[in-house]
């Protein structure tokens, strides 16, 4: 039969393999099993139900019915902007004093827009070896690609020389590089740069620079609110280098309050020049109106309300630290029992995710899926979501792990 589609396009899969994985988990749930879900990056409860801030969800009933019904404007709200800036960049006023931003569809409708601006059609963006899998389908939605550098040195430390030798191959070929870093609370990794590591890639990326290469940086904050560090430190490490390399922000609402489905996002730019600043903002609206027009008017109120007044805020931070408790209960009982069967895993300070290296990974999660225990996985490794374990399992999670 004759097909319409793009060539290109027909053979694509129709849902996410993540997504599958969970909907068999819960199936199986359901039916009465006994099953250990680490697939999606959603925050749960001991209970298996949704971890919710109970400010965040009285804020969003609270919103006013014509805030819900009308247009939001194309860039967002200016109050939904400033705010957004001031919660990723308070810490940098030099930062924040030459930001611009846009609301998102999420942390990855500011992914999406990165891509778009700042590479060219057939042009690779950077990231490290172990990533979140949806940045190679952005990429190849907007026809481009995905090329990696190894992401951990001998020592386990982050392998900022192998980034600097990928950026200047990458550089050499295409004359420009974008480079993703998720972090802290990597996904999906849960690995967290220290101040020092965010030092030497700040050098690095200054160093390409000078020598003329067109770098851009997008730093994806999306887990930042369950770090148990600081973790606004890479702005100290990236304020200097303002002006040489593009630094681009991806700014998430999703995790930090709990509300995935508001779809509720920004893509904040730091831009020197106020020539060059005003042109960053024409772009990056002009591509909100050429994909999805305008964001969630209702989430975009709501979560500003959360972030402008400090009671609401206090509230929210309130509730937040008892669900980064009850994640951080199971980052330790994993890190204790993983220690003890000598998993191979990279430094886990906390987040939602962890991967446990495996050379044979597939063949690991089907015999894993099986007994009732649900990871993800990649290549040479097993993604396992921390924050939908309860701690009563985690033991059989590890258990199945080093079997």
């Amino acid at each position: 039969m004759l097909s319409h589609l793009l060539s290109a396009r027909g053979a694509r899969p129709s849902d996410d393999p993540i997504f599958a994985l969970n909907a068999e988990a819960t199936a199986r749930r359901v039916a009465g099993e006994a099953i250990v879900n680490a697939t999606v990056g959603t925050l749960l409860d001991d209970a298996g139900d949704l971890a919710v801030l109970p400010t965040a969800a009285q804020a969003i009933r609270n919103v006013p019915m014509a805030e819900w019904a009308a247009y939001a404007p194309i860039a967002g709200p200016p109050a939904f902007l400033a705010a957004a800036i001031h919660d990723m960049l308070a810490p940098s006023p030099e930062l924040e004093a030459c930001a611009v931003a846009v609301a998102t569809t999420g942390g990855t409708g500011a992914l999406r827009h990165t891509i778009a601006n700042y590479s060219e059609v057939g042009q690779a963006i950077l990231t490290s070896g172990f990533f979140w899998a949806p940045y190679q389908t952005i990429a190849d939605e907007a026809e481009r690609r995905v090329e990696t550098f190894r992401m951990f040195a001998a020592d386990g430390s982050f392998d900022v020389a192998a980034l600097d030798a990928a950026l200047e191959l990458q550089l050499r070929t295409q004359k420009r590089a974008l480079i993703f870093i998720n972090d802290p609370c990597h996904n999906p990794t849960g690995y967290s740069l220290r101040e020092n590591e965010w030092r030497a890639i700040a050098a690095c990326l200054e160093r390409h620079a000078d020598r003329g290469g067109v770098v851009t940086l997008l730093l994806d904050f999306a887990y930042s609110a369950y770090f148990r560090g600081d973790s606004r430190a890479p702005l100290r490490c990236l304020a200097p280098i303002a002006g040489k390399v593009q630094l681009l922000f991806a700014w998430s609402a999703s995790k930090t309050f709990t509300h995935y489905g508001l779809r509720v996002g920004a893509l904040i730019a730091c831009v020197p020049d106020p020539k060059m600043r005003s042109a960053t903002a024409a772009a990056l609206s002009y591509s909100c109106r050429g994909t999805w027009s305008n964001c969630n008017r209702g989430g975009l109120y709501a979560i500003t309300q959360l972030l402008v007044d400090p009671s609401l805020a206090r509230a929210c931070n309130e509730e937040r630290a008892v669900f980064k408790e009850l994640l951080d209960a199971r980052v330790a009982a994993f890190n204790r029992d993983a220690t003890k069967r000598q998993l191979s895993y990279p430094r886990y300070d906390g987040g939602f995710f962890v991967t446990v290296f495996h050379r044979d990974a597939m063949a690991k999660a089907e015999l894993m899926r099986r007994d009732g225990v649900y990871v993800v996985p990649a290549k040479d490794a097993l993604r396992v979501a921390m924050c939908s374990v309860a701690e009563r399992d985690v033991a059989r999670l590890v258990n199945a792990l080093a079997e």
